[in-house]
């Protein structure tokens, strides 16, 4: 997944429990919890893995593509879900 850097320095700050409302408000559901993963479900079949610890920890670059990959997200959903400006 290629975003701009523009994009990447925005995401890189924001906090687990942000990424988790927007999960939620774009209608993922939580399915389960394994230790520090938390899986969460769309009704259209995606499912995206969450490694939670605290509810402000930020995550890398790596962890980040992955979320992206997983809940099909654009730049453009970013914006609506208020994840970047």
């Amino acid at each position: 997944m290629s975003f701009p850097k523009n994009v990447w320095d925005q995401l890189k700050s924001i906090p687990t429990r942000k990424l988790i409302a927007a999960l939620e408000k774009d209608g993922f559901v939580p399915d389960e919890q394994l230790k520090a993963e938390r899986i969460y479900r769309h009704a259209d079949g995606r499912r995206a893995s969450v490694h939670y610890h605290t509810g402000s920890k930020c995550y890398g670059r790596g962890l980040l593509k992955s979320l992206f990959k997983d809940t099909g997200w654009s730049e453009d959903d970013m914006r609506r879900l208020k994840l970047i400006k």
